[in-house]
């Protein structure tokens, strides 16, 4: 198979994904027995919750410093000490200082809600190549309700990566009146683009969390956290009917790799440009949370 590649924001280069557990996705969604593993256990919350379980344990805190050195992870980002970890998902969904991550003053801008590799498009109708050719996106699938999906399907869609080496907590990407969290259960594929160059559709099918943030300017924006494979749970931190800042903590998500997707009424925003330009040749860009995601139109 060939190697993830996305644009990086920040170095301005093309780089090439280092792929936490690489050999165990490569034969899952590769090879014929790994198939039959998928389908039998890897998929079910069961393996996941069992695999989170593990990160949790005391004994997981040894495996934070070689995953720092081999990921090249920086400390000085970190809110606490490498070594004040009392497990690895305690490290995982570690909080940075607020330094590390600035958010984007601009009253106009809108921003990235997590660390990852985005893909944004200007209608979410018209999304026909994501990862492999000729896999439509299945809004009213995601979004569990098809009127819904119809007020959004011109809309434009941000759909971000995270990877297990990324910071794992998600941001509102405006101020705002967030609503209550509807969750719309559903197996756990991975969605790394191993997996999802194989079924698009794991995106909209995978257990997945859907939040109402009320604006201002900008409409009713739909925040959603999609589930993947070994995540130990997708955590919300925010207190519904309470107003939120753009840029603050919404949640985070234990062990895993897995995506956050942010849509919007139609003529809302326009896309940044270096997102909308990665996109259209197939590649995600690299950028950080609090970063400009869109402007508002």
């Amino acid at each position: 198979m060939e190697p993830i590649r996305y644009f990086n924001r920040h170095t301005g280069k093309t780089e090439t994904e280092k792929v936490y557990g690489e050999g165990f996705l490569r034969w899952t969604y590769g090879h014929p027995l790994g198939a039959i593993a998928r389908w039998a256990f890897v998929k079910r919350p069961f393996f996941s919750a069992w695999y989170g379980r593990r990160m949790d344990r005391p004994e997981s805190a040894a495996r934070v410093a070689p995953f720092i050195e081999r990921y090249g992870l920086d400390p000085a980002e970190f809110a606490d000490e490498p070594g004040s970890f009392r497990s690895f998902n305690e490290f995982f969904y570690r909080k940075l200082r607020s330094e590390s991550r600035p958010v984007d003053p601009d009253e106009a801008a809108l921003v990235f809600p997590a660390d990852g590799r985005h893909l944004g498009f200007g209608k979410a109708s018209e999304i026909s190549r994501v990862f492999v050719k000729g896999q439509r996106f299945d809004l009213p699938t995601l979004l569990g309700d098809r009127d819904l999906a119809e007020r959004y399907r011109e809309g434009s869609l941000v759909l971000s990566r995270l990877c297990p080496v990324d910071y794992h907590r998600f941001h509102f990407p405006a101020q705002g009146v967030p609503g209550a969290p509807r969750t719309i259960d559903g197996p756990l594929f991975s969605v790394s683009p191993i997996a999802l160059r194989k079924h698009l559709s794991y995106l909209w099918t995978n257990r997945r969390v859907i939040t109402r943030l009320e604006t201002a300017n900008l409409g009713t924006i739909l925040l959603l956290e999609i589930g993947a494979t070994c995540v130990g749970g997708i955590h919300q931190t925010y207190s519904a009917g309470n107003p939120v800042a753009k840029g603050g903590e919404k949640g985070y998500f234990s062990f895993g790799g897995s995506s956050t997707l942010t849509l919007f009424e139609p003529g809302r925003v326009h896309l940044a440009a270096d997102l909308v330009e990665q996109s259209s040749l197939g590649l995600e860009l690299y950028a950080k949370v609090g970063t400009r995601m869109a402007t508002i139109a």
